[in-house]
């Protein structure tokens, strides 16, 4: 089946196309053209912009489900919760937790079978277990460990190869041995939830990790003698800073000096958001902690630590254009083609190209989310 979609906008990857129709053949992008033939089926968006859909690579959990939970019903669950938030490639992504339990999900995950339609899981992110306790946020330090790159395998074989990024604390012994070993595997490093000097993350950079998990969360703060983690992430080249801008975690004047630095090729807008997002504010479990939400954020119960978040990746967009900190373009690209190529999945996402998936997002000019497709049909 073949039909043209007609808007004001269209979001490709470096430009942005005014009017005209968007060819869908059989579920993919075809082309961008002026005329349509006389006989064709148009959907007529006129009023509003088309962009790809959104990609997190960092969420633990949507509508009370959580991927910790391992099990396929609520996968499908997230999957079809998460297209509310205008995401339709997202990156399951466990806890800390005990290392037996991490296999267990893997192979829930390396065998999940959508049952509906829904967000596509395109691999798995570890966050942990290999992080420090001087940093811990809402993980559990009791199943932190050192790195181990025989433990990863396992993991990794039990879900089928899925694992595409794992977090590491570069201060943690045999960070480094193990940086190497999974970049040279393809599987993308990142550093988070860790202690590090500028020195020890520009080490564990040079050794091959290029994302940093949830900038200045979690991490040793800049300081003008000791620049630590913030330091690296603001200076170091040809590496991703994820960002979650919900307007708790991290302040609008600090979320423009990131992008400032890293442009937004090398931004990346995450929602790190766990079970309750998606739901009215009330008690929650992250992993094994009782977590209170209200007014738009999620908190441990015990220290009053921020668990994750309740943001959706569409509110993220909005914020930062909504902030005057980036434009919708730049906005659209930190949460699609950006996300997408920090974990080497742009080959299947993140971007309108010919023969790719018309995974794609209506959006009014105000950066509403109108209507979600995948694969060229209506989702929601």
């Amino acid at each position: 089946m073949t039909y043209y979609i007609k808007a004001d906008k269209f979001f490709y990857p470096y430009h942005t196309l005014s009017g005209g129709y968007l060819e869908i053949k059989a579920g993919k992008f075809g082309k961008h053209m002026q005329e349509v033939p006389e006989d064709a089926e148009v959907k007529d968006y006129t009023g509003y912009w088309i962009a790809p859909g959104l990609v997190d690579t960092h969420i633990h959990g949507f509508d009370g489900a959580d991927v910790m939970d391992g099990q396929t019903e609520l996968l499908d669950k997230m999957s079809q919760g998460l297209l509310r938030g205008g995401v339709t490639s997202w990156i399951a992504t466990p806890l800390t937790g005990e290392h037996e339990r991490l296999r267990e999900v893997c192979e829930v995950v390396g065998n999940y079978k959508p049952a509906i339609t829904g967000a596509k899981i395109q691999g798995l992110f570890f966050e942990g277990p290999y992080f420090t306790t001087q940093h811990k946020g809402a993980q559990n330090p009791a199943y932190m460990t050192d790195p181990n790159v025989q433990e990863f395998a396992n993991w990794n074989q039990a879900a089928h190869g899925m694992i595409r990024k794992i977090a590491v604390a570069p201060e943690r012994e045999g960070s480094i041995e193990f940086i190497r070993a999974l970049t040279n595997r393809g599987i993308t490093v990142a550093l988070g939830h860790s202690d590090a000097t500028l020195a020890q993350a520009t080490a564990a950079v040079e050794a091959g990790a290029t994302v940093f998990v949830h900038t200045f969360n979690g991490m040793s703060p800049f300081n003008h003698r000791e620049p630590g983690m913030v330091g690296a992430a603001l200076s170091l080249p040809n590496t991703y800073a994820e960002l979650i801008c919900d307007g708790h975690h991290v302040h609008p004047t600090a979320a423009k000096i990131l992008i400032q630095s890293k442009g937004t090729a090398h931004t990346v807008l995450i929602t790190d958001a766990m079970r309750a997002a998606g739901m009215p504010d009330g008690d929650y479990m992250l992993g094994e902690f009782p977590v209170r939400v209200e007014g738009g954020a999620a908190h441990l119960k015990e220290g009053n630590s921020l668990a994750g978040s309740v943001l959706m990746l569409k509110d993220a967009v909005k914020n930062v254009v909504d902030w005057g900190i980036a434009t919708p373009e730049e906005a659209l690209m930190m949460a699609t083609l950006t996300a997408a190529k920090s974990v080497n999945i742009d080959e299947r996402c993140g971007q309108i190209k010919e023969e790719y998936s018309a995974d794609f997002i209506v959006l009014s000019p105000d950066m509403q989310l109108a209507e979600v497709y995948v694969d060229g049909e209506r989702a929601i």
